[in-house]
Parts: structure tokens; sequence; C-alpha cells
């Protein structure tokens, strides 16, 4: 059967990605959903749940409130916790149910941010997309209320998809504004790990953003249409960082948007690597393989993703059956290691953990991204 899995896990959902991405930014993430449910979209997914609180809560959806409509219960919970709490923001998103039964969250979120004065936006999440689908959501919708026109900033950049879904480890994002830091620039604003929301409104000043991973590119693109910032797609990983600070100052120098992880790998010659994940990360790390090591690699990306971030030689896929055809012939892969029982025989598997694969259970195992070395990692 197409688009299932049988064995393997699925990705992190749509509503626990808007909650990542807005984590750290002092707002109140509001679910439409029945109680009990806050555990499946935090502590399962989200690293920096245990070291410190968020304001990410459960509207405790009964039947009878999905079957009749109780707007009225879900606009005063709201306003009585934003009242108490006096977040910076308020962000409502929904569960599959709320969204079936075509509740009208801007609507609601009109009535909320009425009667308590508190800026408030809808995240358009269903339960039925991945977290790359809903962190891009949230930080749009973030963008388009927060973000403010500026005047340009010499030498300034923003680092665009840093959650820990991608990163794994907290504190990732400290070697990247290294990295940005080396290649010229100073890091303006972290969407959004390491930033204030005060650092994102003024994104709108920076020379050039850097997308990290594929969460970053909606608002990448919503910089570039109303600001026109360009971008650059790509993960510093070793072997492939100068090729990548190389393509931030053109950006910077020529105003357009450039993908050197995307180009950087699918030369001539049999497949013979494959990189199973997000796809920045893997096509960076399929570039570097290539230059340093000669290899032809190739992207496999069961994610939902704009075509621009998959390559000639890459696989989107879907499901567990699509992963396996786009494996077939293929000598190592590197992937989560709860993709083994679907590698194959004969093959070999390198593990690498992704947070929004196995969650919890590879956090013993945890890499920083930004350490990878692809002669190490395929030694």
């Amino acid at each position: 059967m197409r688009r299932t899995n049988r064995i393997i896990p699925t990705y992190t959902g749509d509503v626990s990605g808007a909650c990542s991405a807005l984590f750290e930014l002092g707002g109140m993430v509001v679910i439409h959903d029945p109680s009990g449910c806050n555990s499946t979209y935090n502590t399962h997914d989200e690293t920096r749940w245990y070291d410190h609180d968020s304001l990410i809560f459960i509207t405790g959806l009964t039947e009878r409130d999905a079957i009749l409509g109780n707007d009225d219960k879900l606009v005063d919970d709201v306003v009585e916790a934003a009242r108490q709490l006096r977040p910076r923001f308020i962000a409502l998103c929904n569960s599959p149910i709320p969204f079936i039964s075509g509740t009208d969250f801007a609507a609601i979120c009109r009535l909320v941010e009425r009667a308590c004065g508190i800026p408030c936006f809808y995240v358009r999440t269903n339960g039925m997309h991945d977290y790359v689908t809903g962190a891009g959501n949230a930080w749009v919708a973030l963008a388009r209320r927060f973000v403010r026109p500026g005047a340009r900033c010499e030498g300034t950049a923003n680092i665009l998809g840093a959650t820990p879904l991608d990163l794994g480890v907290a504190g990732s994002e400290v070697p990247l504004r290294a990295f940005v830091g080396e290649a010229g620039f100073h890091t303006l604003s972290c969407w959004a790990m390491g930033s204030t929301l005060d650092d994102l409104s003024r994104a709108a000043e920076a020379q050039v953003s850097l997308v990290i991973s594929a969460s970053g590119l909606s608002v990448a693109r919503w910089l570039y249409e109303q600001a026109g910032i360009p971008y650059v797609v790509g993960f510093p990983v070793a072997g492939f960082a100068p090729m990548l600070a190389d393509s931030l100052r053109r950006a910077a120098r020529t105003g357009r948007c450039l993908w050197p992880a995307t180009v950087g790998h699918g030369g001539p010659g049999e497949v013979c690597c494959a990189f199973v994940g997000e796809p920045v990360l893997s096509a960076s790390l399929a570039a570097a393989a290539e230059r340093e090591m000669g290899l032809a690699a190739r992207v496999v990306c069961p994610l939902e993703v704009p075509d621009e971030l998959v390559g000639a030689v890459d696989r989107c896929v879907e499901g567990e059956e699509g992963v396996e055809e786009a494996l077939r012939g293929v000598r190592t892969v590197v992937a989560d290691e709860l993709y083994a029982p679907i590698v194959g025989e004969g093959v070999r598997h390198v593990a690498l953990p992704h947070q929004a694969f196995s969650g919890r259970n590879g956090w013993r195992t945890a890499v920083d991204p930004t350490t990878l070395d692809i002669r190490k990692l395929l030694a």
C-alpha cells in the first residue's frame, strides 16, 4: 500500500512543527484539540520542553464542542489565560477535528485580540501534514504580524529553519552563528532558536538569509517577496561549508537566491550512497560526499517540500514503499536508525539520528549536525 507505513514511524506532524517554531518567542500557543494530547505535540518531539517552560496549551475540546461548535468557551478560556500570563502574542492552531468541522479561526483570532489587546493570529495546521509545513506556516504568520520594514544593514544575515526537530541538540544554533560570522556576516535573527521576538522583528533589515532546513524556506520566500532579501539554501557541514559561505557572499552581492546544496551534487556515475531525511542537510552531506570523496550520492526525501529543494538525481517519496524503491541498488544509506528494517540486506546503514523522525528514541545518540564531517561519518 502506497503512502502508508507498516514498519517505520512517520515524521513529526504539522501541529508539533508549529509549536516548535514558536517555542522560544514568549508567545502563547493554543491547540484546539481534546485534552491529554499536549505530550504528543511536545514531550515526544521537543527537547527544550524538559529544560524550560513554554506557554503551549490544549483547549480540551469535547465531543459536544466539536459537534455543536461551542466557540464562546474557546474564546473565553484563551482570553482568561492571556490576561493572567500576558504573552507577547497568541497563536491558535488546530488538530484534525476542528479542521473537519470548519471552525472559523480567523474570526476567533479577531475576537480574542479585541477582548485582550494581545496580537492573535492563526497558524494553519490540521494534523495531516508534516512538521515542515507546520513550522513554515507558523513563521510566515509570525512574520506578517511582527516583521517591520527597516533600512538594510550591510553585513547582516538571518538564519532560517532552526528547531530541535532538525538540529537535534540544544545549542546547535551557536555554531551556525559562528559560521555566518566566519562568512563575513553578523546574525541579525535566528528563526527560531537563541533569538527573541524583537530580534525576529528586524529580519527585513538583513542583507541575506541562510536557509538551513526545509522548514525555513517559506519565511525565506516571504522575506524575499516583501523585502527583497535573497536567500541561500544549505547547511554548513564540513566539506561543503566553504562553498556555502561563498554562496552567501555572492547572494548578498548580487541579490540572487542560490541553492548550492541542491546543485552541488548529482554528477555522472552510478549512485552508490543515499541520504534519507530532511532535504537541506541531506543535500549538503551529499554535496560534501561528492566533493570530498568522489561518491555519487542521492537524497531521498520523505517530507512535503518544494521541488526547488530536490535535485535531478534525488527522489521525493511518499510512504514506506517509496523509500524502499528509492534505495534499491544503493550500497550505503545514511538515515535515522529506525530506518534499519527497510534498508535492505547487504546494504551498509550509517545511523544519523533525526529528532523529527525518531523523537525521544534518538536523544541519547543525537548528533549536532554542525559537527558532521562526511569522511568520519562514512569511514
